[in-house]
């Protein structure tokens, strides 16, 4: 069939003449020259189209006795079409669905920019509103999963005492000393590692004035006795404690992988290296530089604040967040780093004549960073007024990069909290008083529903990433 079985094509006769359209039942006569206002939409294209196969490409059937083009689309959609040909302006009620909207303008070819201003602003807000909740909804979810799983893991640890010697014993103690808050024996033993580690820390910071420091037979300061005694204290405290978790935990290959069990590990190392150190310079007295690296690894015990992380679940969720807020953090690092590259150079332009203390690039960069962090020492500042005006900049600057991405991170440490309180609460519900006896309380319910859930949204985007007409042409033809 050739294409004057359809209609003249003449492009004097298409701007005169009329089509049917036929949207899911929904019959319109509409006049070609109002729709050749808009030549880059479906039906703008298919006035120009010579073929019924080209027809065929844009629509769903062709009425060659009627000369009506029908279109498999909902009906209820399509007058906001008609007052877009009409007007050039898209309209958008509110009890629409924006998304079913924004699939159907970008069937017929229209771009969301013909939406008029009364509606734009209400109808991105609700295209981004679902974006916004969507980290909440995946933080929920991988909440659920994940303190499914670490519950589960931990029901499984305890299992793997029965059948063992003293088993029932091992696993109390395991619960006591791994689980602060589980009883009343592991919050007391809770509150005197806590006691312990806040007294070395105290002693530390005690030592290192000069009141409190007795100097050696070579005039060198050295440490008093008592605060000897304190850390030596401290220190078979520690170890104690690391060999007793060592001892009933419940998978010795497992047990250094936990990163508290780390941290506890080296919060005892440096003194035992700096014992060795100690005894090796005293016997060798040509290795005595090696004191300086005794001295290095004396400073090391302020890591040992780092053991509170087992008795604090604030403590335990920033690590979490900092664990899983790398790409916010590295985003403000970059941010940081472009503004003290900009406002370094323009400080040098400009102060490295009047002002010695930034008469170079590198001491420029430590001006600009604790401006742009707001710390502002005032050991280094600007003296001319444009030196003064780039400094407002960039304390302006710096407040709103260091605002901008503290938000999501809050938001992450909130969600942490909220999941290992759960977590917590949901292991001493537990009780293993007589041998196992039953699987904590899980909804399974929720468990389920939000696999169901995110195998529901990874379908959505997958849709939501190719182009809607292609995809509804492959599933019809």
């Amino acid at each position: 069939m050739t294409g004057q079985s359809l209609w003249d094509v003449s492009e004097a006769n298409v701007e005169d003449g009329e089509i049917r359209i036929n949207v899911g039942g929904f019959k319109r006569r509409l006049r070609c020259h109002t729709l050749l206002r808009f030549p880059e939409t479906r039906l703008g294209r298919l006035l120009l189209c010579h073929s019924r196969e080209a027809i065929l490409e844009l629509c769903d059937d062709y009425d060659d006795v009627q000369r009506e083009f029908y279109f498999d689309r909902n009906p209820e959609l399509f007058p906001y079409v008609l007052h877009f040909y009409h007007t050039g302006k898209l309209h958008v009620m509110a009890e629409l669905c924006v998304f079913s909207f924004s699939q159907e303008i970008e069937y017929w070819g229209i771009n969301e920019f013909f939406i008029d201003s009364c509606c734009s602003y209400s109808y991105h807000g609700r295209k981004v509103e679902p974006e916004q909740e969507k980290w909440d909804e995946q933080s929920d979810q991988e909440s659920t999963t994940s303190s499914f799983d670490e519950i589960l893991a931990f029901y499984n640890d305890a299992s793997k005492f029965d059948g063992q010697p003293l088993g029932n014993f091992r696993r109390q103690l395991w619960l006591a000393l791994d689980n602060p808050g589980y009883s009343v024996l592991s919050r007391v033993f809770s509150v005197l590692s806590i006691l312990v580690v806040l007294g070395s820390i105290i002693t530390m910071c005690l030592n290192s004035l000069p009141d409190f420091q007795i100097p050696d037979s070579q005039g060198n300061p050295g440490e008093d006795p008592r605060f000897e005694i304190v850390e030596h204290f401290g220190i078979a405290w520690f170890t104690f404690e690391l060999v007793a978790r060592f001892a009933v935990a419940p998978d010795f290959l497992k047990f250094f992988k936990n990163a508290l069990n780390l941290i506890d590990l080296m919060s005892i190392v440096p003194f035992y290296i700096t014992l060795v150190v100690n005894l090796v310079v005293e016997s060798t007295p040509t290795l005595a530089n090696l004191g300086r690296v005794a001295q290095v690894l004396r400073l090391m015990r302020i890591f040992r604040i780092l053991k509170l992380a087992r008795h604090s679940t604030g403590l335990r969720s920033l690590g979490a967040t900092l664990k899983y807020s790398y790409k916010e953090v590295g985003l403000l690092l970059l941010y940081l780093s472009v503004g003290i590259s900009i406002f370094s150079v323009v400080a040098y332009t400009i102060e490295k004549e009047e002002n010695e203390g930034l008469a170079t690039i590198p001491a420029c960069w430590w001006w600009a960073t604790v401006s742009m962090t707001t710390v502002g020492y005032g050991d280094v500042v600007p003296g001319t007024t444009a030196g003064k005006l780039t400094a407002s900049a960039c304390i302006l600057a710096g407040i709103l990069v260091v605002v901008l991405p503290i938000t999501l991170i809050f938001n992450k440490f909130s969600h942490f909290y909220r999941r290992q309180k759960q977590l917590e609460s949901a292991m001493r519900s537990c009780d293993f008083g007589d041998g196992m006896k039953e699987v904590p309380s899980v909804n399974l319910r929720d468990y389920y529903a939000h696999k169901v859930k995110s195998l529901m949204a990874s379908l959505t985007n997958m849709s939501r990433s190719s182009p809607s007409e292609l995809s509804l042409n492959d599933s019809l033809h």
